[in-house]
């Protein structure tokens, strides 16, 4: 075999490999509205990052941390931790919209993932959120969310894009249950599933 060739499969495995981390733009796992001023919230929730065109699905553990900064903004630390990769990040969500039952926010932030192949990466995140309350207990939420990832020493871009319905539901006064997925919408992103719990730290 020529090393021409063998360095084109080199480079082809290598690519597939390195995607999957950069695949990864965290969650939402949150509705539209934000966190009350002073209080502060902790969620943990596994995921499950969909295989592609054949591919093994990939399972993590993903958190927040957050706290309400204002009536309509709050502050979340987000990490990840997968087989080959971690993830780690911060958000800021504006709540712009309150209406009597439907709310909008709007999020960005920045995230840099660490991977054990040598394909770092960082970027920027972006999401716009809608959420409404069917019942006392349930919210329904959806959101669009735009991450734009550069991989380390490489010059390569990546766009991902999903759209992300998901549910709320108020288990106690200060727990909730989460469950959402994550539809992606173009060919560097992967499907993803993600459920688990949000608990309160009430004033």
């Amino acid at each position: 075999m020529s090393r021409k060739m063998i360095l084109i499969i080199s480079m082809m495995i290598f690519g597939s490999v390195s995607i999957i981390p950069a695949s990864y733009q965290g969650v939402l796992m949150n509705s539209a509205e934000t966190i009350n001023p002073g209080n502060f919230k902790l969620t943990v929730f596994p995921t499950m990052i969909i295989g592609k065109n054949g591919g093994d699905n990939i399972w993590g553990v993903a958190g927040k941390g957050g706290l309400g900064l204002t009536r309509s903004v709050d502050i979340e630390v987000k990490g990840a931790i997968f087989k080959n990769f971690t993830y780690f990040g911060v958000d800021i969500e504006y709540w712009f919209y309150r209406g009597r039952n439907l709310n909008a926010s709007f999020a960005v932030g920045w995230h840099m993932i660490d991977t054990q192949i040598g394909s770092n990466s960082s970027g920027i995140d972006t999401a716009v959120m809608l959420s409404t309350k069917p019942s006392k207990k349930l919210e329904l939420y959806g959101g669009l969310k735009i991450s734009f990832d550069s991989i380390k020493n490489t010059g390569q871009q990546i766009d991902l894009i999903h759209f992300i319905p998901g549910l709320e539901y108020r288990v106690a006064k200060d727990i909730d249950f989460l469950a959402e997925f994550g539809i992606a919408l173009n060919g560097e992103s992967r499907n993803y599933l993600s459920f688990g719990f949000a608990y309160y730290f009430l004033r």
